[in-house]
């Protein structure tokens, strides 16, 4: 399948004054996890060199690290596609973040640090605006800098970086739910919540906020399941 103009704006430029096969990973990565590369559509090591303006070796071995996060299935003498979101790694993922960010969350209310409220403050102050404005890619990015925020307050870089790792297919499932109708308000309010326990560093009311707030994809997930059975395995 032959990229459509959306999906080769997608794929940013590569810097040739930085390392190649980082940035050549992370684009086509991103791309899948936004979902501007859809489940299942095949990809061409060609196509994706000459949209990057790179050689296909490198292409070729982004797609293998790529099948080892499992956001692309490798068939030989069939072809190479994005995978399926596969409800049972979405679950997996979830059981892992919702793991560790309770406890990340419980550490952060145990500081009372005002400096990470006003941080958090200045987090849900951009989530708002993106979500008054419908701006739905702002509003994932500044999602994910309000997560980052809370591990990096208490040194636990790597325990999100482990997030990072395992969250692909959750990823996919939380941008396909992002346009739903008043979903943006409810994980802002849902954020609010978060804070308000941090701030009143009430860390056992902090760990249920944000247990809800990251089980809020049992639900989406069923939902999505129904209207989009085709892109799920």
């Amino acid at each position: 399948m032959a990229l459509t103009d959306r999906q080769s704006t997608s794929l940013l430029a590569i810097d040739p004054k930085l390392p190649m096969a980082p940035q050549i990973y992370g684009n086509i990565r991103q791309s899948i996890l936004n979902l501007r590369l859809v489940p299942k559509q095949a990809l061409s090591e060609k196509e994706l060199a000459l949209m990057l303006g790179v050689s296909r070796t490198p292409v070729r071995e982004a797609l293998i690290k790529l099948a080892e996060d499992g956001l692309v299935d490798i068939f030989p003498q069939r072809g190479t596609f994005v995978a399926p979101i596969r409800v049972s790694e979405v679950l997996e993922a979830q059981f892992i973040r919702e793991a560790l960010e309770v406890s990340v969350v419980a550490r952060v209310a145990g500081m009372s640090d005002p400096a990470v409220t006003a941080r958090l403050h200045e987090s849900l102050a951009r989530q708002k605006r993106a979500a008054d404005h419908g701006d739905l890619d702002g509003f994932l990015a500044e999602d994910e800098n309000f997560h980052f925020i809370l591990s990096v307050s208490v040194n636990l870089t790597r325990a999100w970086k482990v997030i990072q790792n395992v969250k692909g297919q959750l990823d996919r499932v939380r941008v396909l739910s992002l346009p739903e109708p008043g979903h943006l308000a409810e994980l802002y309010e849902q954020h609010l919540a978060i804070v308000a326990a941090i701030e009143s560093g009430n860390s056992s009311a902090a760990k249920k906020h944000m247990a809800k707030h990251l089980q809020q994809v049992f639900r989406t997930i069923d939902s999505l399941l129904a209207k989009r059975p085709e892109i799920f395995d």
